[in-house]
């Protein structure tokens, strides 16, 4: 999503690397800034916590502010009346233009790039974007690449930045390379890496970060942030949407375009048919199972709901409550099922949801044939 309007009437959120805004997180910058004011800004952060909470936008925040000086003419910092007390610099900063566009020189983003295409052309040739298939891992020559970068003279004089989005897709020789770059780092350089899974990261690259754990956003703030998005989603679906996304607003928005919703509503009526087979199943198979893109994004979509869902019931069971409903159809679904099959049924059921889904992309399973498997597996666990 670029910022501009969306295709359901509201305005798209920027990408993180042009998003002005920063929600929920007020303390984790009062930790940077006092950072900062100490004089003894640490050289690598590691800064983390779920999908979709705002971590890359954070990581982009505060390679503006230091690329800009502190927030020098756009925001507060070295020319404002008084203290600094945020990370803001001002969209119309030159700083912020720049690094928005990607065409800052002291400022480099290691991501995923783009598998080469047929034709031989790839991210710098004219290749359509949207027929680009990007790397599953980012590779060590890329990690390289940004250590000979950051030992480079700073172009504007002040700090050379390198945002890692995210780091948990390095590869291991890359791994290797990042943390000679954490071991040896020149002055004036500052690495920013964001981390959805931190526990799959080196050891050693966690001890040498300062580590910013980013919290799941609040119900009412992801709901607030939907409305602006999506103004065109009515109350209950909105309500609905940020109980998925538990905490994440981009998981949330994620869910919307991708019709989650609907298809949460679907699976919730066919689970409480369970024990009973429902025909339903079937049906639902069949359309997931479709040959093309699309059908593929719904299975994906749906699987992680469903796994999703499980994995929430098993909390539930483990703490002895239920969770608010999603959708109401859902009420008291959770408690019937925990009654029948117990916690580590459920837990089982999860397990297999996991792998069948490591199976599908492992060994190209017919997904029609996984959905039957996922609900003969609820039934099971349902039965007992």
């Amino acid at each position: 999503m670029s910022g501009e309007t969306g295709s359901k009437g509201g305005a798209a959120p920027p990408f993180p690397r042009a998003n002005p805004d920063l929600a929920g997180h007020g303390w984790a910058e009062q930790r940077f800034l006092a950072a900062w004011r100490s004089g003894r800004l640490p050289h690598a952060w590691l800064i983390y916590g779920p999908p979709g909470i705002g971590k890359a936008t954070f990581a982009f925040r505060a390679a503006r502010f230091a690329l800009s000086g502190g927030g020098a003419g756009g925001g507060g910092g070295l020319f404002a009346d008084g203290p600094v007390e945020s990370l803001a610099v001002a969209t119309d900063h030159p700083v912020f233009r720049r690094v928005a566009s990607g065409g800052h020189g002291d400022l480099m983003t290691l991501e995923r790039g783009f598998v080469k295409e047929k034709n031989g052309k790839d991210d710098d040739g004219d290749t359509d974007p949207r027929d680009r298939k990007r790397r599953t891992v980012i590779r060590v020559d890329e990690v390289r690449a940004a250590g000979h970068f950051l030992r480079m003279t700073p172009a504007e004089g002040g700090w050379r930045v390198v945002v890692v989005d995210c780091a948990d897709d390095l590869n291991p020789n890359a791994a290797n390379a990042l943390l000679k770059m954490l071991e040896e780092p020149p002055d004036r350089a500052l690495l920013l890496l964001v981390s959805h899974a931190p526990g799959r990261l080196l050891p050693t690259i966690r001890s040498r970060c300062c580590r910013l754990a980013l919290k799941p956003l609040s119900e009412d703030l992801v709901l607030g942030l939907i409305g602006r998005y999506r103004p065109d989603l009515a109350h209950a679906d909105a309500v609905a949407l940020a109980r998925l996304g538990e905490g994440s607003i981009g998981r949330a928005l994620a869910l919307a375009e991708e019709g989650g919703l609907d298809l949460y509503r679907e699976m919730v009526a066919l689970m409480a048919r369970l024990p009973a087979p429902a025909p339903g199943v079937h049906a639902l198979g069949d359309r997931l199972g479709r040959q093309g893109a699309e059908a593929e994004a719904a299975f994906r979509t749906a699987i992680g709901l469903l796994a999703w869902w499980v994995s929430r019931l098993v909390r539930e069971g483990a703490r002895g409550r239920e969770s608010a409903p999603v959708v109401p159809e859902e009420e008291g679904l959770g408690a019937r099922l925990l009654a029948a099959g117990g916690v580590d049924r459920w837990m089982e059921v999860w397990e297999k949801i996991t792998r069948l889904t490591d199976q599908t992309d492992g060994l190209n399973l017919d997904r029609k044939q996984v959905v039957l498997n996922v609900f003969h597996a609820l039934g099971e666990a349902a039965r007992a």
